[in-house]
């Protein structure tokens, strides 16, 4: 077979030489042309064997097979794909795309230039106001300081259960508060429970770290005076209560409770409800950055889950293990864009935290209808039924970071009705809400 293949690569070299040549001539002269109208005489070659041509198609067949055939990504191309689009993820969250090493722009998705929802706000429940999310701590904190004006106890207390965010700390420091004005309630005839000391190490390890403590002692008739203490030279700074606030006992017990019963200022997330005429872009969802910006605590979440998501790749893992897994990714959303489509194909949509329940939703939905009354059931993709009495989280419903449900009337309710002779409402919405419906 060797023998063969050389004697087809001897005979194609020996065609592709050029003109023959006698050995009797010189390398000078040349061959005289033959004349073109003068066909030139060639020698019938020989043809190959059976046996030859036998090897020659069983040579051909086996170069086939050994030929490189193209093929599709394989599981390096598919690793290689994903590894760049967790970068390039990574690096949109930072703000940096340069990190790719290369000059990439964010392809623009279809329609982005409409959003679904222009970003994620907050109500200010002291003033009412619509606050961004950058904007909520600072105009709380403005709030709660202009309200001194009108109320210092009062603000006094949300300052201190607002300002302070170690909660194990302000419950201490709010329990010690408790305990003095409960001996001065107990016992009002004692002088020594009317005065408290500064530089006592209780009040400086419980009270005095914390912000608005001093405003609310003076909001509530204590007042400081510097007083001599025995064996000591010179006085110290005691807080001591007024005579006005000693008859009035009442009071300081009322003050107790506020302070024991406050919880802190939280802007509330904003539902920013609208609804849209029917559409068949009702499943596409684009959505603002708010809902995928992380900040700086959720970054190193996300890489300290990584790193131990690279352990378990070499640890056998349960069933459960598996779900738990799961069930924490889906956590890395702070909030959900949900939409709810009726049976006249109207949408109503609204802004949620993905850790609240589905109640929230069901709640939601009932102050749209203008027969709020009657009972609903709303669909999941797939046909998946959420209940309202379900203490499940839109997280572990798989409703984040969007999701279009389904609305229907309860059907044996439906029956009953129109077994009575009657019919629900056509317009399913309430008539404020469908003058101003919007088109998506």
């Amino acid at each position: 077979m060797k023998k063969f293949f050389q004697e087809i690569k001897a005979d194609i070299k020996f065609k592709s030489a050029g003109p023959g040549q006698k050995l009797t001539e010189s390398v000078g002269e040349k061959a005289p042309k033959e004349k073109p109208n003068q066909p030139a005489i060639r020698q019938p070659r020989q043809g190959p064997t059976d046996e030859a041509q036998m090897a020659a198609a069983a040579a051909l067949a086996r170069l086939e097979q050994k030929q490189p055939r193209a093929r599709g990504p394989t599981s390096q191309d598919s690793i290689r794909n994903q590894v760049r689009k967790e970068l390039r993820a990574e690096a949109t969250i930072s703000g940096n795309l340069d990190a790719l090493g290369t000059n990439t722009v964010p392809e623009s998705k279809e329609g982005s230039t409409h959003l679904a929802v222009p970003g994620v706000y907050f109500t200010c429940p002291l003033t009412g106001a619509i606050l961004r999310k950058d904007q909520r701590d600072t105009r709380i904190r403005e709030a709660i300081l202009s309200h001194f004006s009108t109320d210092p106890v009062a603000a006094s207390i949300m300052k201190i259960h607002t300002f302070n965010k170690d909660r194990d700390r302000v419950k201490l420091g709010v329990d010690t508060i408790a305990k003095y004005l409960d001996n001065i309630h107990l016992h009002p005839e004692e002088e020594k429970y009317r005065k408290i000391k500064l530089q006592n190490r209780v009040f400086q390890e419980r009270i005095n770290c914390l912000e608005g403590t001093h405003e609310f002692f003076e909001a509530i008739g204590f007042q400081k005076v510097l007083l001599p203490v025995p064996d000591q030279e010179g006085p110290e700074e005691f807080y001591v209560l007024s005579e006005d606030a000693l008859a009035q006992p009442e009071n300081l017990e009322q003050h107790k409770e506020q302070l024991l019963r406050a919880e802190p200022v939280r802007a509330t997330l904003a539902r920013q409800r609208r609804v849209f005429r029917p559409s068949p872009l009702a499943s596409q969802f684009d959505l603002p950055a708010d809902f995928f910006t992380l900040t700086a605590e959720e970054i190193k979440r996300e890489q300290r889950l990584r790193s131990e998501a690279v352990e378990r790749l070499s640890v056998l893992r349960t069933k459960a293990m598996r779900e738990r897994e799961e069930q924490r990714e889906l956590r890395k959303y702070t909030y959900t864009l949900l939409r709810v489509r009726f049976p006249d194909g109207c949408l109503l949509q609204g802004t949620f935290y993905a850790r609240e329940r589905v109640a929230a939703l069901y709640g939601f939905v009932r102050e749209a209808l203008q027969s709020d009354w009657l009972p609903f059931e709303l669909l999941a993709s797939g046909g998946q039924k959420l209940s309202e009495d379900e203490n499940l989280a839109f997280n572990e419903c798989g409703l984040v970071p969007s999701a279009l449900l389904s609305f229907s009337w309860d059907a044996a309710v439906l029956e009953d009705i129109r077994a009575a002779g009657a019919e629900p409402d056509s317009s399913i919405l309430k008539p404020e809400l469908l003058s101003a419906i919007e088109r998506l």
